[in-house]
């Protein structure tokens, strides 16, 4: 295990190169300026200012230049400084990433809780009337596009009830923690200030269940189809004959069983919501990665885009050691192979 984990994270390194190499060439042949994305109208009349502009963010040299001193910078940990913000990217990714993680770990215990349970209670209903609900629900999850069901649970639960409140995670008058992990769940619980913590559960609810649901359908589907596939097994009906009953038979012997196939959708969602859903966090104005990209993107900010990029690769990676390392803790078979 220690030899695998080992030639796992050799070979992170050469994603991340990679992966530097391939965003920093796509981001250059992009057809616009960024000049022109980053300088108002009268300063890109004045030669003066673009050509300062140009030598102070290295734009004035030579394609190849640019990338061999931008590999410099990143073997020493430093991801340059964001051409938008003017302040190092790790620093932004710092400020941005907790935002994005809090709700990530939000959306994902919605997902797994709700997908693991109705795929349960769908598999012991086979079609019967509970089963088919809950496949209905599981397939719009799929479905229906994330921004579309922001808009409408925003509208409807914000707008027309009043029950939760509108975007943002916190209150706009509520003062935050200073310095802290950047978790206000976290920093809010240790400052004993539970009016805030009130307040950001209440913000985390709405994007929580929208990027929560389109997981918890995948998730829902996955665990009940291979719990059919267990649940047909000989030692299942061996189980079944010694007189066990039916709860004892799914989540002693069955569900165990049935879960690495399940941590794997959840691995793989769970990504995609660290990666930052940045159309619903725009929706909900959700100071987080996806929203830093999104504007990264617009302004055309090199450094800050291959900077996210790197962050995105580097969770796909890392979850995904996690995921072949819970292979071996719940199938000893894994191990031994």
């Amino acid at each position: 295990m220690l030899r695998f984990i080992g030639r796992r994270l050799l070979f992170l390194l050469f994603l991340l190169f990679g992966v530097a190499l391939f965003v920093f060439i796509l981001s250059h042949l992009v057809p616009s300026d960024p000049v022109a994305a980053n300088l108002s109208q009268s300063a890109m009349s004045n030669p003066e200012i673009v050509a300062a502009f140009k030598a102070k963010w290295g734009l004035d040299r030579s394609l190849f230049s640019q990338l061999i001193l931008y590999f410099q910078h990143l073997l020493t940990g430093d991801l340059g400084t964001s051409i938008r913000t003017g302040k190092p990217v790790l620093d932004d990714l710092m400020q941005f990433f907790p935002a994005t993680f809090e709700l990530s770990i939000v959306a994902m215990t919605i997902a797994l809780v709700l997908g693991i349970l109705f795929g349960i209670i769908s598999t012991i209903y086979r079609n019967k009337s509970v089963d088919h609900i809950i496949r209905t629900v599981s397939i719009s999850g799929v479905s229906i596009p994330s921004f579309w069901f922001a808009l409408i649970i925003l509208y409807v639960f914000s707008s027309v009830l009043g029950i939760t409140p509108g975007p943002g995670r916190v209150d706009a008058r509520a003062s935050t923690p200073e310095g802290g992990t950047g978790l206000l769940l976290i920093d809010s619980l240790f400052s004993g200030n539970f009016q805030l913590f009130s307040d950001v559960v209440m913000h985390l609810i709405l994007p929580g269940t929208v990027l929560g649901f389109f997981t918890m359908g995948l998730i829902a589907r996955q665990t009940r189809s291979n719990l059919l596939e267990v649940m047909s097994m000989d030692y299942i009906r061996t189980a079944r004959s010694k007189g066990l009953k039916e709860p004892a038979v799914i989540f002693k012997h069955a569900l165990s069983n049935s879960m690495i196939p399940v941590i794997t959708v959840a691995g793989m969602g769970f990504c995609n919501l660290l990666g930052g859903m940045v159309l619903v966090e725009n929706i909900f104005a959700w100071p987080g990665i996806g929203q830093y990209a999104y504007l990264s993107a617009v302004s055309l900010d090199f450094p800050a885009i291959c900077g996210v990029s790197l962050l995105i690769a580097f969770i796909y990676v890392v979850i995904n050691l996690l995921i072949d390392i819970l292979y071996g803790v719940i199938d000893p078979r894994v191990r031994y192979r």
